[in-house]
């Protein structure tokens, strides 16, 4: 077992969640040595073609997770080792903060090809696939932008992948309507966690609407603009935020999330054309931040 390899411990919560193997030809075959090969990618953030020989030919590690980002395979692995996990009662629902970190944009993830890509043997669009394919431009160049919401553990529940240059507060209801965590004995998924917190740019009368509708307790500071128009409007302005200092020091969690997924290579910088590939490799260092202990 190399260095950055799958444990015994993890294989072993990992592979009931995968596709079956076996099939006529073999074409799943060797799953864990696949599977070892995307995430080393994944943590070193080295081209495919130069991949070790003992992950096997480098085409096939490329091709699975190709497929796998674009068939949602990655999206349902994610969420089965979500659901065991909660089962398990290791989600911490007590504080789900929301925040947004922008990664660079290598020169080769630019050049991807105008026409639709299709998933292999199927009619389909790729899941997660964007037309702008995630990249925007600023004036320090290509650049994506992740937006995600963490629970207390510092592990990614939901994220989002957009261009660097767009807004964070547009896209919170966006990144909360992605949180589905399943329930294995039966039931409605939970969605809705008991508290949210996020930073000034956030704040916004639509989002906090958003989280009154759905019963959502939140902290989430006014800024000085909008605490002036406020007032400035008297009665009409409605009553101030409310604001717990003490819950808001929380808010680090899902920086220090942030930081441990921007711990990959790959994800710190994108060398993915495609935003669907793209999405596939955040979601895989996701799944290994959840298989850990």
């Amino acid at each position: 077992m190399g260095r950055g390899d799958l444990t015994n411990a993890e294989w072993e919560r990992l592979e009931p969640h995968l596709p079956a193997s076996g099939r006529r030809g073999g074409r799943w075959n060797d799953h864990r040595k696949v599977i070892d090969g995307i995430l080393f990618r994944v943590r070193t953030g080295i081209p495919w073609r130069d991949l070790p020989e003992r992950f096997g030919r480098w085409k096939t590690v490329y091709e699975r997770h190709r497929r796998w980002s674009a068939d949602g395979t990655w999206d349902r692995i994610l969420g089965a080792v979500q659901a065991e996990t909660d089962f398990a009662g290791r989600i911490d629902w007590s504080m789900v903060s929301v925040d947004s970190t922008s990664c660079r944009a290598h020169q080769h993830a630019a050049g991807a090809r105008k026409k639709k890509p299709r998933v292999p043997k199927k009619r389909t669009t790729p899941r997660n696939h964007r037309s702008d394919e995630g990249l925007g431009r600023s004036r320090g160049g290509l650049t994506c932008k992740i937006h995600l919401a963490g629970e207390g553990g510092c592990r990614p529940l939901a994220f989002l992948v957009t261009p660097g240059q767009w807004g964070d507060a547009p896209q919170m209801i966006q990144v909360l309507e992605r949180i589905r965590v399943t329930r294995p004995e039966g039931g409605r998924p939970r969605t809705r966690p008991d508290h949210l917190g996020g930073d000034k740019a956030y704040s916004s009368r639509r989002n906090r609407r958003y989280l009154r509708r759905r019963q959502i307790k939140h902290t989430i500071p006014e800024p000085k603009d909008q605490r002036a128009n406020r007032k400035r409007r008297g009665n009409k302005g409605g009553r101030p935020a409310g604001f717990n200092t003490k819950i808001y020091k929380r808010r680090n969690e899902v920086e220090r999330t942030i930081n441990r997924l921007k711990n990959s290579r790959a994800v710190a910088t994108r060398y993915d054309k495609r935003a669907y590939v793209f999405h596939g490799t955040v979601t895989v260092a996701a799944v290994r931040l959840w298989l850990r202990r």
